[in-house]
């Protein structure tokens, strides 16, 4: 990437920031407002305090009632400032953290919407680590910034009209020797901008690989690979120490550059206001007029040493924004059709018609598919691993769309269907189980969050799951954490069976449903399955072929092909693939 994209990368994403501010106007102009009137007020008490210096004449001249009462007006100024300084703040709070709830729900929201093939992609804990972590680092710059930087400009323009009211000529040193603070600033600014990125990246990736280890720990220490993964870790976090050792180093380099300037400014003007104060006799600038002038020179400098700090917490911020944009900008899932249909109530033909498809374009995986089921049928799908069972069942629930022909529900296109009608209609056990952290009950009626006590104790116990649960703590209202918690394997799944027992949609997928179940349950739960798939068009992946006998149609599978299609009875006599995948399962040892 050439240096004029990359330096073009933060206005981009400024811009984006600035398109969620828009709807925190209110706020930003009573900040402004706040803000003007805390920096007036912070220069009116400059003038008091040199009219109370001037009113200091001499031994026995002091006019005391004329100080006592400059010092009550300042203490009326002070704590004005005191009050709207806090209200500033309130609305600076209510826009950096209302724009970061609605980055962060834009962020989720999208994530709902992107294809399958992204997050297949992408590691989750890299998701995560930008929709959390980098959310708050954005924030965080981002209400400095509001918070100094406003008033940092203002307090600029205002000390720099006092000071040519009070003295041009002094004020000229003060004009001159400024933009060397601004040509610091932004000198540092432009190179921690893609520091503080590359340590938001590396974080990620640090993020991402604790989420594999903590989940993943129980494999982890099977295989004695806990050196292994503190070694990764540690080579993550040396990268990460490095890259924030860079960033923090010629970040902090900023303020002290900036404070050496400030100090030179204020050193110039002492001495030539000091120097026109003895020459003049007082005629060209009294010692009050020179107190107020280097109060407002040190004011004036101040906000340049805090804008500079500033401009690097908004260099980190939006770093941390463009790799939360890269997120909000991944591609979305193709949108319905405008005359989509509506499936509803599907008598369950399904037909692959000449159905080609490929994660990679380059590696081929099914090619010219054709299959017709009648509604009612039981299909099972065999074949070896990786030969494309679970693409059939991804594709037709449209996780990933045909790259050509087509997959027909009742003579009609599932890409002329509504996506969300589409899956109410096939109900999904996988393999895999899905727990939701959240009581037993919640978990059971994910898909029908309306269902009563009993239809959800009736399901429960259809799938030979309520004996289980009501010896749980608190059975029914038992939490369990993400993933399942402390339950076993088999429990874990008899609670999957249980949500699709407990609505049963018209078309029914099995992914190994039964693979986590002991043999005497898993007899039960096949039962209840013949019972709950009468009338139904069920698709059965599985690999323990003993399980499928009693299939209308069994489908093997080889290399993304349908290789061979009929009975259990007629594919034995073909002696075919099947036959050889079958007598290796129940071949005698």
């Amino acid at each position: 990437m050439s240096n004029k994209v990359k330096n073009r990368a933060p206005k981009g994403t400024m811009r984006r920031v600035l398109t969620y501010l828009a709807g925190y106007r209110i706020y930003l102009v009573l900040s402004l407002l706040l803000s003007l009137a805390t920096v007036a007020l912070t220069l009116w008490l400059p003038v008091l305090v040199g009219n109370a210096i001037d009113l200091i004449v001499g031994k026995d001249a002091v006019d005391f009632d004329g100080i006592f009462s400059i010092f009550k007006t300042a203490v009326i100024v002070i704590a004005a400032t005191a009050i709207f300084q806090w209200l500033m703040n309130v609305c600076n709070n209510k826009m950096t953290f209302g724009i970061v709830r609605n980055i962060r729900n834009d962020a989720f929201r999208h994530l709902q919407k992107v294809p399958f093939s992204y997050l297949d992609t992408k590691k989750t804990g890299d998701i995560v680590s930008r929709v959390i972590a980098d959310v708050d680092q954005f924030s965080d710059g981002l209400l400095l910034g509001f918070t100094q930087l406003f008033t940092g400009v203002m307090t600029i323009v205002g000390t720099l009209v006092f000071m040519l009211l009070i003295h041009p000529g002094i004020t000229l040193v003060v004009v001159f020797v400024t933009p060397l603070s601004l040509f610091v600033a932004a000198f540092i600014a432009k190179r921690t901008y893609h520091m503080f990125k590359k340590q938001s990246e590396i974080r990620g990736k640090e993020t991402a690989l604790l989420e594999e280890a903590i989940g993943s720990h129980k494999v982890v220490y099977a295989f004695s690979q806990q050196e292994q993964m503190l070694t990764r870790f540690g080579e993550l976090n040396e990268q990460l120490r490095d890259a924030s050792l860079k960033a923090t180093f010629f970040s902090s380099i900023t303020n002290p550059s900036t404070r050496f300037v400030n100090s030179l400014v204020y050193a110039g003007v002492a001495l030539t206001g000091a120097m026109l104060a003895m020459s003049s006799g007082g005629a060209a600038i009294t010692v009050g007029e020179l107190s107020c002038f280097l109060s407002y020179a040190n004011q004036y400098t101040k906000p340049f040493n805090e804008i500079s700090g500033v401009v690097t917490e908004l260099q980190s911020a939006l770093a941390c924004a463009a790799r939360i944009f890269e997120v909000l900008d991944a591609p979305i899932e193709s949108p319905d059709k405008e005359n989509a249909t509506v499936l509803t109530a599907p008598k369950g033909a399904v037909e692959f018609r000449d159905v080609s498809f490929s994660y990679l374009p380059e590696k081929p995986l099914i090619t010219h598919m054709e299959l017709q089921v009648l509604p009612g049928q039981r299909v099972a799908i065999v074949g070896p691993t990786g030969c494309g069972k679970t693409t059939v069942i991804n594709l037709l629930m449209r996780f990933y769309d045909v790259r050509e022909g087509a997959i027909l529900i009742d003579g009609t296109d599932i890409r002329d269907m509504t996506r969300e009608s589409l899956r109410r209609s096939i109900g999904m056990v996988l393999q895999d189980t899905v727990l939701f952290s959240g009581t037993v009950r919640e978990n059971i009626a994910f898909g029908m969050p309306d269902a009563t006590e009993a239809e959800i104790i009736a399901a429960a116990k259809a799938a030979h799951a309520h004996s289980f649960i009501k010896r749980l703590p608190e059975g029914y209202d038992t939490v369990i954490g993400e993933g399942g918690g402390a339950l076993s394997q088999g429990q874990k799944q008899l609670l999957c069976i249980s949500r699709l027992m407990l609505s049963p949609p018209p078309l029914l997928i099995l992914d190994e449903a039964t693979s986590s179940i002991d043999t005497r349950t898993e007899i039960r739960i096949q039962k209840a399955f013949a019972t709950l798939m009468q009338g139904r068009t069920s698709f059965v992946v599985a690999h323990r072929l003993s399980t499928i006998r009693e299939s209308d149609l069994i489908l093997v599978m080889r290399d993304g092909n349908i290789v061979e299609q009929g009975t259990h009875d007629a594919l034995l006599q073909k002696n075919g693939f099947y036959a050889t995948l079958y007598n290796s399962q129940f071949a005698k040892v």
